[in-house]
């Protein structure tokens, strides 16, 4: 709820004025300064609409036309905030299978607590657990410097959150759920069915050693983020 900048994380409450006050300081320090960038208001409403969509793909003309700057405009800040590590784009996995989303990417904003801020959340539902667990999840991924980190989804909806290719033909697949219990292994199938080389891992708040659990014909290894590094070195 309150992301992890250290004056957040630490205080009892969300501070009211901490996350504004942090953007403007962002924009006049990290983005005007070094990009050059004019359009104070448009960038930091751009800020705000990602933060509110984090987690989404990525539909830069109905961004543009929300925020009502241009396509190049949003394309350009876009680029600024990918290489000030404000924004990650995490682009479609294929192996060339017409089912398979190719193009769009996903777009992830860098901090829990911006997030919550933008969406006006004092305290968390548990709608609201799940979304922000998959971005924990992928800082956790992020700090281990894989090469590569990337989703699944395919034409009928079905989605894997996050997978990273770990040789030729060989892709491990990463699932995060506030609730292991309630994991629905369909999308899971549905992927190995297009690449069935890789590693399974469920990524749960568990307590405890990481284990293993079957779904059919696919084997998961259960895990906290936590555990990632121990069980991806294996």
């Amino acid at each position: 709820l309150h992301g992890g900048l250290p004056q957040a994380l630490l205080a009892p409450e969300p501070p009211p004025d901490f996350y504004a006050e942090w953007l403007d300081s962002f924009f006049a320090r990290d983005v005007q300064e070094l990009f050059r960038v004019e359009k104070r208001r448009g960038f930091l409403l751009l800020l705000e609409t990602l933060l509110r969509q984090s987690g989404s793909l990525l539909e830069v003309t109905s961004v543009s036309r929300s925020v009502g700057l241009s396509r190049p405009t949003v394309m350009n800040y876009l680029d600024v905030l990918e290489v000030t590590l404000a924004l990650t784009l995490v682009r479609p996995f294929h192996g060339g299978g017409g089912q398979e989303l190719t193009r769009q990417p996903k777009a992830y904003t860098f901090d829990t607590g911006f997030i919550a801020w933008a969406h006006g959340w004092n305290e968390l539902h548990s709608t609201d657990r799940g979304v922000l667990f998959e971005h924990l999840v992928l800082e956790t991924l992020l700090s281990l410097d894989l090469p590569r980190i990337q989703f699944w989804r395919d034409r009928q909806r079905r989605e894997i959150d996050f997978v990273v290719p770990a040789g030729r033909d060989s892709v491990d697949a990463f699932e995060c759920k506030w609730n292991a219990e309630s994991f629905d292994p369909t999308s899971l199938a549905a992927f190995r069915a297009h690449h069935p080389e890789g590693r399974n891992f469920l990524v749960a708040p568990i307590v405890g050693e990481p284990y293993e659990r079957r779904f059919g014909a696919c084997s998961v290894t259960v895990v906290h983020p936590a555990g990632l590094r121990g069980v991806m070195g294996r």
